[in-house]
């Protein structure tokens, strides 16, 4: 059964060398030299662990987190760069990559006229955005834009976790022993509460009113909203905003998500249970995750051959329009 995934992460060298500038020595220096060997392989040895795991098919797109790091004017060259790097290396393996845009969300109008090179003349299949922008989240008006270009292009919209702005890192993580602030603030915990919860604002201000063709992605087996959708659905219901839908309502009608890094049965069960089979779709988060456990998750679900298929390939062709496979 075809394979695809879509929340697999590349770099460039030119974008490494621009955000680790001054990046002081730390404990994790040894596994954070293995990751980045990993981003910038874009050929053979990441198709060789794809076929590891029995990926048929990686959705490239930028570790780009540190993208505020940047200035802006740098950060939209830098996001135009990539692209062309990603069109390349699609162009070289059409049958194993496709690529999400890179954008720098900080020139929103710059960001916008990018998506629609990248989807009308590279043919990209949507873009990857990643949390806040210059401490901005998404449902800011400036961003309006780039929301434009996404619904009149007909694109999903995937929304990465990325590290949390300063004050929230202070606040929350900080006075920890060296590197348990950060993993806490990050894949510990703090990226997936973050990223659950910036999906919530963009549903409570309205943002699907404004834009209500918006196809969301979101990973990480939904950033813990499968299992406390119905609670913030209730309670966001008392704020006295005159909004056409439901919380809920409106995250089963825009919302995709996937099993990026989790690998465990339980969230699943939940995911299945509140979101169902027919928008959740199956990925790694390559290199940040090994693809053999996830290809072994995969294997391991007590689910329908229907199910299977809808999750190991038919929602991501559905929803991105990915041609399917012919045997």
């Amino acid at each position: 059964m075809r394979r695809i995934t879509l929340e697999e992460h590349m770099s460039t060298p030119a974008f490494l060398a621009a955000t680790t500038a001054g990046e002081r020595r730390n404990s994790n220096d040894e596994y954070i030299r293995r990751i980045r060997a990993k981003l910038v392989e874009v050929g053979e040895g990441r198709i060789a662990d794809m076929d590891a795991g029995g990926i048929d098919m990686q959705v490239l797109s930028l570790a780009g987190g540190d993208m505020d790091r940047l200035d802006a004017a740098r950060a939209t060259a830098l996001a135009r760069e990539t692209n062309d790097v990603l069109a390349e290396t699609v162009r070289a393996h059409p049958d194993r990559f496709a690529a999400f845009a890179t954008l720098n969300l900080r020139e929103p109008e710059r960001a916008a006229r990018e998506l629609e090179r990248c989807i009308g003349e590279l043919r990209f299949l949507g873009t990857m955005v990643n949390g806040t922008t210059g401490g901005l989240f998404l449902d800011d008006p400036r961003f309006t834009p780039f929301w434009e270009a996404a619904q009149s292009l007909d694109v999903p919209v995937y929304l990465h976790p990325a590290p949390p702005p300063a004050a929230v890192y202070e606040a929350y993580y900080g006075g920890l022993p060296e590197g348990l602030g950060f993993l806490l603030s990050t894949a510990g915990w703090g990226w997936h509460a973050e990223t659950g919860m910036h999906s919530l604002r963009l549903i409570a201000t309205g943002l699907f009113d404004r834009f209500p063709k918006l196809r969301i992605i979101i990973g990480h087996m939904g950033e813990n909203l499968p299992f406390s959708l119905a609670r913030a659905d209730s309670v966001l219901a008392r704020s006295g905003r005159k909004l056409q839908r439901g919380c809920a309502e409106t995250f089963h009608e825009h919302f995709h998500i996937t099993t990026s890094g989790y690998f465990t049965i339980p969230p699943l069960l939940c995911a299945l249970e509140v979101v169902g089979a027919d928008r959740i779709l199956f990925s790694v988060d390559y290199p940040f995750s090994s693809t053999e456990a996830g290809g072994r998750f995969l294997d391991s679900l007590p689910l329908s051959p229907e199910d299977l298929r809808k999750i190991s390939h038919g929602n991501a062709e559905r929803l991105m329009r990915i041609p399917a496979a012919h045997s």
